[in-house]
């Protein structure tokens, strides 16, 4: 059978990480899916360690690096890049717990929504299902009208240094009335501000520049709370 489901891990400078989140993938995935960790060149241990984990090298991509919107543009270069009618936005410091994929599938089914949101179990506002950090996406939605506004064909907007581009899919989909919450799909995400994983190079870079990330989420609300909903 076909993989129907696609999960997309962006990596950086986490080499000790592959092993365990491919593991972790395919231990608690009941559909057949495809995983897919997507590099920056360069990154050598990095990229040795994700086809170490694959067995091969067909389920690594790359991009070049220097750029903002690091993370945002490997999510959208490994959507782009598959077929799968679902993609789930994952990252390296994940534990994906068993059957969060059929609980997240269950959810699309029943509501025909574009985003579906997973339970992180570290966040308040995820739990409470008002925002999601990490969600499948369906295919023909992003494709049709794009993860944000004008963004047809693509699921993060890439003006981001790394913050904020799960609120902007989010949001967006919720005025658009295509987001639902998948309360029991349990992906746990490991962070040190819920101090569940130790601070590292990675998780500096992402947490830099958060304050100008807020203020460009804040000067582009309008795109979303204004005409954004679709029919």
């Amino acid at each position: 059978m076909s993989a129907m489901l696609l999960v997309a891990i962006p990596v950086l400078g986490r080499p000790h990480r592959a092993a365990t989140i491919a593991a972790s993938v395919h231990d608690n995935t009941t559909l057949p899916h495809r995983l897919v960790f997507v590099c920056t060149e360069g990154d050598d241990d990095q990229i040795r360690a994700c086809v170490e984990a694959l067995g091969d090298d067909d389920g690594v991509l790359f991009i070049d690096a220097g750029h903002t919107g690091e993370y945002a543009r490997k999510i959208n270069l490994a959507f782009q890049a598959g077929d799968e009618p679902f993609v789930f936005l994952g990252a390296d410091d994940l534990e994906f717990q068993p059957g969060w994929d059929v609980a997240a599938l269950e959810v699309a089914d029943q509501t025909g929504a574009g985003v579906v949101g997973t339970n992180d179990q570290a966040n308040s506002a995820v739990i409470a299902g008002l925002h999601s950090t990490h969600s499948l996406v369906r295919r023909s939605y992003i494709d049709e009208c794009g993860g944000f506004v004008r963004g047809e064909g693509s699921v993060y907007f890439e003006g981001y240094s790394h913050q904020f581009v799960d609120n902007e899919l989010v949001a967006t989909a919720m005025a658009r009335g295509c987001y639902a919450h998948a309360h029991r799909s349990r992906v746990i995400h490991l962070h040190p501000l819920w101090r569940t994983a130790p601070m590292d190079g990675t998780y500096e870079r992402a947490l830099a520049d958060g304050a100008t990330d807020r203020l460009l989420f804040e000067s582009r609300r309008g795109l979303w709370e204004n005409g954004a909903r679709v029919v």
